[in-house]
Formats: C-alpha cells, sequence, structure tokens
C-alpha cells in the first residue's frame, strides 16, 4: 500500500475539496478503505468527461484500496440536479438497466474487477415503501439545510421538480447503505457533488455514529474554448468506439490545447510526475501524442492505441520518430516504419532519371495549385517529404526518396498525398 495516497492524489491535481485532509490521510495510509463513485446511467456509454473520478478510483485501488463502483439503476430514473440548468428526460426502468450493464462492461476497463465491488442502488431502492423511506430517512434532513447546497440553489432560479429536489437524500442513502454492507468510508466525485456528498456523511453519522469523508476533483475546462472537457466539434467523445471511433478518440487527447497538456497527463497517465513534467518541457508534441496514446491504450487496449498512434503518425507526421525523449510509455516500443495510410489519396508518377523538382511534383499531384504557390509553401516552412520537411525550394526528389517506390508528401498538415512510382 502506498505510503500516502492522497499526497499522490494532491499532486496530481485530483482534489478539489475534501471533509477532513488530515483525517483522510490517516484513514488512507493507515486502513485498506472501502469507497465509491456513484455512475448514473443517463445513457449506454460513459464519455471522457466522466473520467476523472474514474482515474482517482484507479490510483486509490493500485495503492492498495478496494473501489466500490455504484451504478445508479434507481436513481438514474430521476436524474441528478447537479450543474443542469433543467431536468434531464426521465427514462423508463428497462433503458436504465440495459444502460447500467454498458456502464459497467466500460469502467471494468479502468478498474480491475479482482479487487472491486460492483453494485446497483436498485438492489436496495426498487422495493423501499416510500413511507418508510420518509418517516427513517427524509426526517434526518433539514429543507432549509438543502436549499443552500449550489446544485439546488441554482435550479431553483429555472425551477426544480420535487422529484428531483429528492436526489439529495437519495445519493445520501446510498452512502449510508455502502457503508452498512461494506464498511464504506469514503465518496469522491465531481465538485458538482460536493453537497450530496456532504448530506452522504452526515447520514451516515446520524444513523451509524461512524465518521466517514468525502473528495471532490475539480471541473475540467478546456483552456482555449473555455467548454467543460469532453467535448469536441461533434459533440461529446465516448468511451463507446460505436459513438467515437478510436482514431478520433486517439485525436481528441492528441488535438489538446497547449495549456491543459501537462494537467491531462497528470490526471489520465500513469506516468511519474517528474518525467511528465520533462516530456511537457522538451516537446509539448510529443507529450500530446504520449497522452493520446496512454488514454487510449486505456480506455480500448494497447493494440488499438498503437494503431492510431501510427495512423496518425503516418498522416500528420510524428513528433519524435527516433524516440529522442525519455519516455516509459510503451509509445517508444512502436516501430513507426509500420505506419501506413490505407485511405490516402494516390498519385502515380512517373520519375524522370534526374528525379523532379519537388514544387514541380507537388503542383502535378494536386497538393498546390501552381508551381509558384508550392515554392511558397516551401519557403514558409509547410511541405514535407516523408515526414522531413523541405525548406529547400529548389529541392529535386530523386529515386532514393521514394523507399519501396512511393512516398508520403504533405501540403501542410492535412493536404497529405501517397505518391506511387509507376
Amino acid at each position: 500500500m502506498s505510503s500516502c495516497p492522497f499526497e499522490d492524489l494532491k499532486v496530481r491535481g485530483f482534489i478539489y475539496q475534501n471533509t477532513s485532509e488530515d483525517a483522510i490521510k490517516k484513514l488512507l495510509s493507515e486502513e485498506k478503505v472501502y469507497y465509491y463513485v456513484g455512475f448514473d446511467p443517463t445513457g449506454d456509454s460513459l464519455h471522457v468527461g466522466h473520467l476523472l473520478p474514474v482515474m482517482a478510483m484507479r490510483r486509490l485501488q493500485q495503492a492498495g484500496h478496494v473501489p466500490i463502483v455504484m451504478v445508479g439503476g434507481a436513481t438514474g430514473q430521476i436524474g441528478d440536479p447537479s450543474g443542469k440548468s433543467e431536468a434531464r428526460v426521465i427514462l423508463s426502468k428497462e433503458v436504465v438497466a440495459h444502460n447500467a450493464e454498458c456502464i459497467r462492461k466500460q469502467l471494468s476497463r479502468f478498474i480491475s474487477e479482482d479487487n472491486a465491488i460492483f453494485v446497483n442502488n436498485a438492489e436496495w431502492f426498487n422495493d423501499m415503501l416510500y413511507l418508510d423511506f420518509l418517516r427513517d430517512i427524509g426526517s434526518k434532513f433539514s429543507v432549509n439545510k438543502m436549499l443552500t447546497a449550489e446544485s439546488v440553489k441554482m435550479r431553483l432560479e429555472t425551477g426544480l421538480s420535487f422529484l428531483e429536489f429528492n436526489y439529495m437524500i437519495l445519493q445520501a442513502y446510498d452512502f449510508y447503505m455502502l457503508n452498512k454492507k461494506f464498511g464504506c468510508k469514503l465518496e469522491m466525485g465531481g465538485q458538482d457533488q460536493w453537497g450530496n456528498i456532504v448530506a452522504g456523511t452526515e447520514l451516515v453519522r446520524r444513523l451509524s455514529q461512524q465518521e466517514v469523508h468525502g473528495i471532490t476533483m475539480p471541473l475540467l475546462i478546456n483552456s482555449s474554448t473555455g467548454q467543460k472537457f469532453g467535448k469536441s466539434v461533434g459533440g461529446a467523445v465516448w468511451l463507446d468506439k460505436n459513438k467515437t471511433s478510436v482514431f478520433d478518440y486517439y485525436q481528441f487527447w492528441r488535438n489538446t490545447d497547449d495549456a491543459d497538456v501537462q494537467k491531462l497527463m497528470l490526471y489520465f497517465t500513469a506516468l511519474p510526475v517528474d518525467e511528465i513534467r520533462n516530456i511537457c518541457s522538451a516537446s509539448i508534441n510529443r507529450a500530446k501524442e504520449i497522452l493520446a496514446f496512454e488514454a487510449t491504450a486505456l480506455a480500448h487496449s494497447g493494440e488499438e492505441a498503437a494503431k492510431a498512434y501510427l495512423a496518425a503518425g503516418a498522416k500528420f507526421g510524428f513528433s519524435d520518430k527516433e524516440n529522442k525523449i525519455p519516455t516509459s510509455s510503451a509509445i517508444a516500443k512502436i516501430n513507426t516504419d509500420e505506419a501506413v495510410i490505407d485511405d490516402l489519396p494516390t498519385y502515380e508518377l512517373t520519375l524522370p532519371a534526374e528525379g523532379i523538382w519537388f514544387p514541380k511534383l507537388m503542383a502535378e499531384a494536386g497538393l498546390c495549385k501552381s508551381n509558384g504557390e508550392a515554392r511558397r509553401l516551401i519557403q514558409g516552412g509547410g511541405a514535407y517529404l516523408n515526414d522531413q520537411r523541405i525548406s529547400d525550394p529548389d529541392f529535386t526528389a530523386k529515386a532514393a526518396d521514394f523507399p519501396n517506390g512511393s512516398a508520403i508528401v504533405k501540403a501542410g498538415k492535412k493536404n497529405i498525398k501517397r505518391i506511387v512510382l509507376k
């Protein structure tokens, strides 16, 4: 067990709020702690915006503690008002049950099932009698205090149904039940869950006379767009590869804003802190590649991540093809010579014995409108032959530049063609 798992989370930026830093440090350092994160199955897939608490769970599990992954088969029928400006669409029990199973399967990629508990809160809510719950649990909550919660205050302006108002009580009861059944002493969630988590710690204290704790993680915001993390031009970036392809998933991480790379590497990779800092200092683009590879390997597989890395590198180039920047990531073991692009447009070339003037080649291949435009592109640093920048406008491409009878020529980052010798 790690000497201080709380400090590990803190150094990596996971901690936003907590009920008692000293008490949580002591708890995690001295005991095998059962802890939980809840996931409401409002859809049949999680997206990357859900992943921060998952990564925190993963790190605590690797430190020797036991995660309880709780899927909200019951609370998912209501919908958490936290962070929402309007009520969620109410889903049928059948849809919620289907979504819950899909999410469980996704989470098992991040959380080892060998040392974890997977539960569904429908187990204790579905057969509960309403009057019994009101008398035994509802009586322990102050409406005045509930109204001070940020998740409630925000929605009072736009309208909060009585159904949603009950959500805090239900989530608090989850903590009580998990404490009762498994001895759970810690709940984790996003920063918008603070009110719900504190309500749970207080309920456990009142009903069981036990001290339990809560941790929240910061809300992730894209530095350039101001959007919540996990959004792309096409919408949410899903863990389900049928909703977001593995390549698009990789590219989402690869296109991270420069200002966010180190922070996201600390969150979403297992690389040591000092190594992350060194990589980011050496090459921000190499850091992006490693981030994308590691995040994709975790969500899908190392094999799928390698394919995406090679495909992206073949299209857009590799930032550290010769692995000059030290890293413990498995990305360093991938042979970039295997990178091929199957879907590139192709231009067939009859190569003269003396070679071909590169601006002419670019114009003939349709990468530039004219030789003059190609010259200007070369002078501006935007022309590449087999991932090598061509800076001399008088450069002549010869047979040796076409290994195995073909070459990749790029005009900018995204205008690419494979040149094949006839």
